[in-house]
């Protein structure tokens, strides 16, 4: 992390801690606020903790599989079934530790959403020795008490997700971990029971500890109550049964914790809400999930609604999978409005969240074998590569993108910009990689058509980033034989570059590009000034046949200077900008 950045970060944090956990103690609902035990809002910026104690198959190149149960037995087919306990053993050993918490503290997250799976604390109901009963296992109390510890040590709080529950909650089975071949929980009232019981367990135990951010009983339900074709839960008009769950589950970690939030969720995975008022309790959270559709305050109006109708505090729960710049404006978005936010999820495979996880080494072989489309590879090379796997999900292991960081944080509150690194041009010929733009919002660092994707709106087909690789902005980044360039350049797109040049004077510069099919032009300013207008880029015949184009006696003064290259006419690929003094 270079130091500009790392300064800016560390001022952000700053503010966050002064302003919203300052006076710390249990979390409470105050009309319209969350406050803490000194009656100060505290606006929660968490991290979900997603794909540790439960794997979602997207998260891993495996969305053809999908659920954690299938997924197990997958890896069980290449490698046996006790390395299988052996690799599960040491994924939740090594996905998140201390160190993971201790840098979400330090990039500016102030609490942590730990989305649960009830098979940690408890058998399933089928494999439950005595009907009725529950047995109980240490390892998730175990797992949950670290985490609290590594929150503690941080002054973030810890909020309870429980993200799979038993039978699973809805029709998305990879969410919580569903087999629909058994009765889920709404077709299961020993599922119900289980839930009730693995509430009042874990209220129970952490009854006294303020450290506890509250309570987030049912992950995105997403079940047709009254019609079964409404696969998601959206068309509900009752929901009795979501509502009678979660005042049953409120009453009984009432009978054992009068202090903690509890978080509601409604359903149509968190936003219909209909049937579940009037509210039964005087320290409730409703929360609603946000993905895909776009960052207008239209799009939370119902929400803010229900904060006024019923002097309940909002938290938008979940959100994230998309680009820097969606994830700017909606964290403004709800902000601006007094709401808290969780982001989802910290880590995976992909570069739109803080965290990615590399891809090990015979990776490739693995999914074509899942995916039916390969030979099954031998126990040997499986295993190698889940245990290059293992050692590649520890944070010290991970690849931290910084542009997504200052999108959330940085960008939300300041236009300005920062080097993506330090360019310093000296003598000799300096070379700045075009992929390393300016860090900052989308016209201030850069200006990209399709920004962003918006999956969820209807007749709306963008994509933000089309080359998903190396950073998490607007801009299409591509990786292939003959290195990263930004490609898919549309006329009207522009980047900036921050460089520091040691001395003032005359310089040529070179712009590394690529055509197929048509000349591209671009135009070059220096520091406000156009020095080079509509130049005309050849064609190469090949998008990965690269050229350079050299203009003259461009002046640059020593220090800092900005540059902007527009793409007067798009359609080719530029890789790199190089600078000789003349």
């Amino acid at each position: 992390m270079d130091n500009c950045f790392h300064r800016v970060i560390c001022i952000v944090v700053f503010v966050i801690v002064t302003v919203h956990t300052s006076g710390q103690g249990f979390l409470k609902a105050n009309r319209k606020n969350i406050v803490n035990e000194k009656g100060q809002p505290v606006l929660l910026r968490s991290m979900g903790l997603g794909g540790w104690l439960l794997q979602e198959g997207y998260m891993f190149h495996l969305g053809n599989i999908g659920t954690q149960y299938r997924i197990r037995e997958s890896i069980a087919d290449v490698v046996g079934e006790e390395r299988t306990k052996q690799f599960y053993e040491m994924w939740l050993t090594n996905h998140t530790t201390k160190a993971d918490i201790d840098s979400l503290a330090a990039w500016g997250f102030n609490s942590i959403r730990l989305p649960l799976h009830y098979n940690l604390f408890t058998l399933p109901v089928e494999k439950e020795p005595v009907t009725g009963q529950q047995t109980w296992l240490e390892k998730g109390f175990a797992i949950t008490d670290s985490v609290l510890n590594w929150c503690r040590s941080n002054e973030m709080y810890l909020i309870l997700d429980m993200h799979a529950t038993p039978g699973g909650q809805g029709n998305d089975l990879n969410i919580s971990d569903r087999d629909a071949g058994k009765p889920s929980l709404w077709e299961s009232e020993a599922n119900r029971q289980k839930l009730i019981a693995l509430w009042a367990q874990l209220a129970k135990r952490y009854a006294n500890e303020p450290w506890i951010g509250g309570y987030d009983i049912i992950n995105e339900p997403n079940w047709g109550f009254e019609d079964s074709t409404d696969k998601r839960g959206t068309k509900e008009k009752k929901n009795v049964p979501l509502r009678q769950l979660l005042v049953d589950v409120t009453n009984t970690i009432r009978a054992v914790d009068t202090k903690h939030l509890i978080i509601i969720e409604g359903n149509g995975f968190g936003n219909n809400y209909n049937g579940i008022f009037p509210l039964w309790d005087n320290n409730l959270v409703l929360s609603f999930h946000k993905y895909g559709n776009f960052n207008y305050k239209a799009n939370i109006q119902n929400f803010l609604n229900f904060r006024d109708a019923y002097n309940i505090p909002v938290w938008l729960g979940e959100s994230g999978e998309n680009s820097n710049t969606w994830f700017t404006e909606c964290i403004s978005l709800v902000e601006e409005n007094g709401i808290g936010w969780a982001w989802w999820p910290g880590k995976k495979m992909g570069i739109n969240n803080p965290m990615e996880i590399k891809v090990p080494e015979g990776y490739d072989q693995l999914l074509n074998y899942w995916k039916g489309k390969g030979a099954k590879p031998d126990s040997a090379t499986a295993w190698k590569t889940l245990q290059q796997l293992l050692s590649y999900v520890k944070v010290q292991n991970n690849i931290i993108h910084r542009d997504v960081l200052d999108a959330m944080f940085r960008q939300v509150q300041v236009n300005t910009t920062l080097p993506f690194t330090k360019h310093i041009i000296g003598k000799g010929t300096t070379l700045l990689p075009a992929v390393e733009f300016d860090l900052g919002k989308q016209g201030r660092a850069y200006y990209d058509k399709d920004s962003a994707s918006y999956h969820f709106t209807p007749n709306v087909h963008t994509q933000g980033n089309r080359g998903y690789t190396f950073r998490n902005d607007g801009v299409d980044i591509q990786r292939n034989d003959a290195g990263m360039c930004v490609f898919s350049i549309e006329d009207g797109e522009w980047l900036q570059y921050t460089i520091q040049a040691k001395v003032a004077g005359k310089y040529q510069i070179g712009f590394k590009t690529a055509a197929e099919n048509e000349a591209g032009e671009l135009s070059l300013q220096v520091n406000e000034k156009w020095l080079v207008n509509n130049l005309t880029l050849p064609v190469t015949g090949n998008r990965l046949n690269y050229t350079t184009t050299w203009v003259k006696n461009i002046v640059l003064p020593a220090g800092e200077t900005r540059l902007k290259i527009l793409a007067c006419k798009g359609g080719f690929n530029l890789q790199s900008i190089a600078f000789v003094k003349e």
